[in-house]
């Protein structure tokens, strides 16, 4: 597998902003592969109003239902007691600190569209269910 290592020398070349646009348009194409096959795709990443459009056009092309839901923790001890003891283990990635936390919240502002906000500081059960309900198709007589 040596291809990621011309593609990593690439991307490494790019400033931020850059990086950032090659970064969501590699995503929306993983996606895009995803629904043309007729298949789920989900997400985790910070968006923006204006990616939050993109995804949106993206989901509309394909017929696909599109649900946004936003992860916080409202108890910002534990949410700090979580960032620093957490280790995420995944291979090749750089573990991130509560800096990162901090700059993220800076540099993204605040969501004002349409979602579902799940809390960690509740129960995963709670949360779970929260979820299930939010992308049940409509109708439907689970609950």
């Amino acid at each position: 597998m040596g291809a990621p290592k011309p593609a990593h020398a690439a991307l490494a070349r790019l400033d931020r902003s850059e990086y950032l646009a090659a970064s969501l348009g590699l995503l929306r194409t993983l996606v895009t592969r995803q629904l043309m096959l007729g298949q789920s795709a989900v997400v985790d990443d910070l968006v923006t109003e204006s990616q939050v459009v993109l995804w949106r056009e993206t989901a509309a092309h394909f017929a696909a239902r599109l649900f946004l839901i936003e992860c916080i923790c409202s108890d910002e001890v534990i949410h700090r007691a979580r960032v620093e003891g957490r280790t995420r283990g995944i291979p090749g990635w750089h573990e991130i600190g509560r800096d990162h936390v901090e700059r993220m919240r800076a540099e993204v502002p605040p969501l004002t569209v349409d979602r579902l906000t799940v809390d960690a500081i509740e129960p995963v059960e709670d949360n779970i269910r929260r979820v299930l309900d939010y992308i049940a198709p409509s109708g439907s007589a689970d609950g």
